[in-house]
């Protein structure tokens, strides 16, 4: 199975087509999204191309092929006009021996982690930057943002197969990548 990871859209039409783009060149079997989908928060400026209807409609469109968790700026009334679940806080994932404890970050993170055992990963976005940190009993990482990376990183999205995590950026230029081995070992 591989499995396209993504956070932070941000509802930028433009940069959810780079996305959609990238997950049918990626040709991966699911698409995790990690939050943040349709509204730019108060915090962050409008991403490119900021029409969250349109990025409602791209993703609707691709619903089957969708894994949501709920992001800080994800609302009721965001679920309202998507056709996919987004309100869950988290999911857990399994890859071989890997367990992968999906979320968007504004809960649990490595200042308050979920419940881990040795070996398991921490997956969330909210920070918008791309990371693998090692930490001694558990592993974090983040895709970084679609559409409003920062500390200078590359609007991206990472990938999951044959036992690696690859970041990309959405052009599917490979700038890191980690053995699940190696981190849950």
């Amino acid at each position: 199975m591989k499995l396209m990871i993504a956070s932070d859209l941000h509802g930028s039409a433009f940069y959810t087509g780079k996305l959609v783009e990238a997950y049918r060149r990626e040709k991966a079997d699911k698409l995790l999204l990690l939050g943040d989908i349709l509204y730019h928060g108060p915090r962050n400026p409008l991403p490119e191309g900021y029409s969250p209807k349109d990025v409602a409609e791209m993703l609707n469109a691709m619903k089957e092929e969708l894994l949501c968790v709920r992001g800080n700026c994800d609302s009721e009334v965001d679920q309202m006009v998507l056709e996919f679940p987004i309100m869950t806080e988290h999911c857990l994932i399994y890859f071989d021996k890997a367990m992968i404890f999906a979320t968007h970050g504004h809960v649990f993170n490595e200042q308050n982690l979920p419940m881990l055992k040795k070996g398991d990963i921490l997956l969330h976005g909210h920070t918008h930057v791309p990371v693998c940190r090692k930490h001694e009993t558990y592993t974090y990482v983040n895709p970084g943002s679609v559409s409003l990376p920062k500390e200078d990183s590359a609007h991206g999205y990472m990938t999951v197969e044959e036992g690696e995590l690859r970041w990309k950026t959405l052009d599917g230029e490979v700038y890191l990548t980690q053995s699940i081995d190696e981190l849950i070992g």
